[in-house]
């Protein structure tokens, strides 16, 4: 906060040229300076940051095409990514196929991108749902405190203490094991359930800190003393300002999701056919790995890249709202 005194010592007209009544103090100044004194809240200091940083616009380019393939793959390639020849099996990469073609003849450039759609819808979803999920919960249980609290975080150690591929095992083989006839949307759903259950006591347990942090704030006090509901501290008051770490954490991860979509398809257990995804491409170019290299290195590529955009994105966010890392 600005000091009183120096804040009425720079704005006080000289003694030649005194202000009129009722005029604002800085009335003389030009009218750029005037909205130089503005004061910025934390998201607009934190974009002012971002701005300046290129290793935010590299990551958010390489975001915005990986989402422009997931959403409009038409644009990117006209091949078709699930029926092919077999007089095209494992031909190398050429000028009329640029990435080859798998051992089915299927075009591998076409697959490659085809498979963001599912890769970062899943992922997408799965931060939505772990995020509306934990911070909800997160919520309750910081601003209730009580039993209220301790019977969510109890509930949240069991969820936290499942192993992960365990759990994803567990559920994907029981809703989505062999001899199941699920259609495309529905085998996306169940692997974003599973993300989505196993990880949302992390994000729980950040938002209770948060909560327990701001909810004995000067301004939470005032609120809660000038008659306003809980409803309204909790969206006005509380939400806002225990947002950043949320969306920092949200950020990182997508990426984190991309890969861990990857490794279940990868066992088996994630996504199946007819879905095209990364994580297929990489499960079933595994055997062909010394005859055709290629078939593991542009999925694998594409999938390192997403995964690595999304986590430099969330850190650049990160330090750009944290004014200590400023």
């Amino acid at each position: 906060m600005s000091d009183p005194s120096a804040a009425s010592l720079v704005n006080t007209p000289r003694a030649e040229q005194p202000a009129e009544a009722g005029a604002p103090v800085d009335a003389g100044l030009p009218e750029s300076a005037q909205k130089q004194q503005k004061p910025r809240g934390l998201l607009g200091d934190a974009w002012l940051d971002l701005r300046r940083k290129p290793l935010f616009w590299i990551s958010a380019g390489f975001i915005l095409l990986f989402v422009l393939m997931a959403a409009f793959p038409s644009l990117f390639t006209s091949g078709d990514p699930v029926n092919g020849s077999l007089d095209n099996s494992q031909v190398r990469p050429s000028a009329d196929a640029w990435f080859g073609y798998d051992l089915q003849g299927r075009d591998v450039y076409a697959r490659t991108i085809y498979g963001a759609r599912a890769s970062i819808v899943v992922a997408l979803l799965s931060v939505v749902g772990t995020l509306l999920i934990g911070g909800t919960m997160g919520i309750i249980a910081g601003f209730r405190g009580g039993w209220v609290d301790a019977l969510l975080s109890r509930v949240a150690d069991i969820f936290f203490g499942l192993p992960f591929v365990l759990g994803s095992i567990v559920i994907l083989t029981t809703f989505n094991g062999a001899g199941t006839d699920n259609s495309e949307w529905a085998i996306m759903g169940l692997v974003t359930m599973s993300l989505t259950v196993l990880s949302w006591p992390v994000v729980m347990r950040l938002m209770r800190s948060s909560v327990l942090a701001t909810k004995e704030a000067d301004y939470i006090v005032a609120a809660r003393a000038l008659g306003a509901g809980t409803g309204r501290i909790i969206l006005k008051h509380l939400l806002p300002n225990c947002l950043a770490p949320l969306l920092v954490y949200g950020t990182i991860l997508v990426g984190s999701f991309i890969g861990a979509e990857a490794t279940l398809s990868f066992l088996g257990i994630g996504l199946k056919h007819p879905v095209v995804s990364w994580g297929i491409m990489i499960s079933e170019s595994q055997n062909l790995l010394r005859v055709s290299p290629y078939l593991l290195f542009f999925p694998a590529a594409f999938l390192v890249t997403a995964v690595l955009s999304f986590v430099m994105l969330g850190e650049t966010v990160r330090e750009a709202l944290d004014p200590k890392l400023r």
